[in-house]
């Protein structure tokens, strides 16, 4: 039987670009079974920049989280950066870890060579045209990240011709080096691509296992 632990323990969700809270229920279903309080938020990635949607969460996540001691994020590419931006310029004092599924902390080459075509922008919006990896991009200019953070990653593709533009091994959307920062607590990289990471079972036990622990599975 599962024991349910307080309020006071949560778990924020957030999603990708351009993806909806649906693409998390699988995760959100995994910690609740551990007992998890959870709230898988929804926002509208695909028409704002990244400042403005963390200034449209952070209120939301304040009110859906108020009897918290306790806020635990899991994030999907672009969901990792909004939360890298609110901690940077209005944080979580509560905040505790953070698992970013396959985020574009150094950007992504795709966003380099497509990025000013008009169907790029029409399906990522302004927020997608922010996720470059030159030294000026938002996320480069971001400040390090000073929460307890692990990432997961994939080396599978199913977009090939993106693959193309990226160098070294890559999810199919973002590099595995892009991923990482030096501030890490832990580093993964699985077999999944990048759409489907959050759905992998062996994800969900990492992702469960560092909130719990600070590290994953296996990791001494």
């Amino acid at each position: 039987m599962t024991t349910q632990l307080p309020a006071s323990e949560t778990v924020v969700l957030l999603h990708g670009l351009a993806r909806q809270p649906a693409s998390m229920q699988k995760m959100a279903k995994a910690l609740e079974a551990e007992g998890y309080r959870v709230v898988n938020f929804g926002y509208d990635s695909r028409h704002h920049d990244i400042e403005k949607l963390a200034i449209d969460l952070r209120p939301r996540i304040q009110t859906e989280t108020q009897d918290a001691e306790r806020i635990h994020f899991v994030t999907h590419s672009l969901g990792g950066i909004v939360v890298r931006h609110i901690q940077a310029t209005d944080p979580l004092t509560n905040l505790a870890r953070v698992v970013m599924l396959s985020p574009p902390n150094r950007g992504s080459e795709v966003v380099d060579c497509i990025g000013h075509w008009k169907l790029f922008k029409m399906i990522n919006g302004p927020a997608g045209q922010q996720l470059g990896t030159a030294s000026e991009s938002f996320v480069n200019k971001l400040p390090p990240i000073d929460f307890e953070c692990g990432v997961i990653t994939g080396d599978r593709s199913i977009n090939w011709i993106n693959s193309c533009m990226i160098p070294g091994k890559d999810d199919g959307k973002v590099s595995i080096e892009s991923t990482k920062t030096e501030e890490l607590k832990a580093f993964k990289v699985v077999h999944a691509t990048h759409p489907m990471i959050m759905k992998k079972q062996s994800v969900m036990k990492d992702v469960i296992h560092f909130l719990q622990v600070g590290r994953f599975t296996d990791e001494s």
